[in-house]
């Protein structure tokens, strides 16, 4: 994807009139966090409901917000561009090298560095370092004028190694490592059908949905209509979906966080760490090998975020649903969201002053969160 740089004394197009979801999406974010938080410690059996609308161990109404979230995200990709992706070799090989063998080398040494004493909450940690991306992190990058099609290709690639690798994985860093570091194990039993079909409900649904809707949408009306008409309707959703999504993940655990904030603190530290780590070694490598600021964010996003869902599930599976590894799990989304939310600014800065690129003039670039960009 191509960029523009500023020149000297150039005159910036003026940003599209936002509209008020988009102009106060942090105050919305954080609105929702607290809903949240309010509902599950203080409307009893809320969580309990939440937690018996599961179909094989997914969570009906979490997967509703998440496929609301992801397909407008999706049905913006123009999927005609992704073999200029696929040929990308450096991107490639640097998104399956940060996800597959730093990041959960990093979670693990965070886990054991900073909670050696709670080995609940660090067993927790080290499956969502093993859950890579798949769910919001395309939220992240298209607000941050991400490379949106590399986005999609990175994350169905991930996804497919997720298939393969999260058991595996598991095993080594829950039992094989600790047992030649000398430090206590964990064992980890999930099914490779579970992992499976946790990638097909959140990656393969909205992916197959946003295909389907380009390819009939310009079949029948044209590219012009779908890119000005027909993505501009559903485009909010992809933040509906946000919003509802975190209310839910709130409050499913809003009593457990509010009762035990030192733990959650304890939880908080590296996991705060480990994705201001991961983002800004993607950044730091995508610069380095002259990706651009659109694919060099991408990286980072897609190296930063995790699949929660993923980990959550697997938690409350093996370990149930009351137990340190699912809290575990359950703050790893709560601290991801703000976290990411704040880097995704950091970005739009950085395309200026490191980049020295416009993020508004990138093909494809939305008008969410324009504010930040200015």
């Amino acid at each position: 994807m191509s960029e523009t740089a500023l020149a000297p004394g150039a005159q910036r197009t003026q940003a599209p009139r936002l509209s008020t979801l988009d102009r106060w999406l942090p105050v919305w974010i954080g609105l929702a966090m607290v809903a949240g938080l309010v509902l599950g410690r203080f409307v009893p059996g809320l969580a309990g409901v939440l937690t018996a609308l599961e179909v094989g161990g997914i969570s009906v109404p979490i997967g509703l917000g998440l496929l609301v979230m992801m397909y407008p995200v999706l049905a913006k990709v123009r999927y005609d561009k992704v073999g200029a992706v696929t040929g990308d070799k450096k991107l490639l090989i640097s998104s399956l090298a940060l996800n597959w063998l730093l990041g959960p080398a990093l979670m693990f040494t965070l886990a054991w560095a900073l909670l050696p004493d709670l080995p609940e909450y660090r067993t927790g940690l080290i499956i969502v370092g093993l859950a890579r991306c798949i769910a919001m992190v395309v939220i992240w990058n298209d607000l941050a004028c991400g490379d949106r099609e590399a986005a999609a290709v990175l994350v169905a690639i991930n996804s497919v190694f997720q298939v393969i690798a999260f058991s595996l994985l598991g095993y080594f860093y829950l039992t094989v490592l600790p047992g030649w570091l000398g430090l206590d194990t964990q064992g980890l039993d999930v099914s490779v059908g579970q992992i499976a079909l946790n990638v097909v409900v959140f990656l393969g649904v909205p992916l197959l949905a946003g295909f389907a809707s380009r390819w009939i949408g310009e079949r029948t009306k044209g590219r012009d209509w779908y890119e000005a008409t027909f993505v501009p309707r559903i485009g909010p959703w992809a933040l509906y979906g946000l919003l509802f999504t975190i209310v839910l993940l709130f409050a499913l655990q809003g009593e457990a966080v509010t009762s035990n904030p030192l733990d959650v603190a304890r939880i908080a530290l590296p996991l705060l760490v480990y994705f201001a780590l991961m983002w800004g070694i993607g950044i730091a490598l995508g610069k380095s090998l002259g990706l651009g600021y659109a694919r060099s964010t991408t990286l980072a996003f897609t190296a930063a975020g995790n699949n929660f869902e993923l980990a959550i599930a697997v938690a409350i599976g093996t370990f149930g649903a009351t137990s340190g590894q699912a809290l575990a799990g359950v703050v790893g989304p709560l601290i991801e969201v703000p976290v990411l939310v704040g880097l995704v600014y950091v970005s739009l800065w950085l395309a200026r002053r490191l980049f020295h690129t416009d993020p508004n003039t990138l093909p494809g670039s939305t008008p969410s969160m324009e504010g930040a960009r200015s």
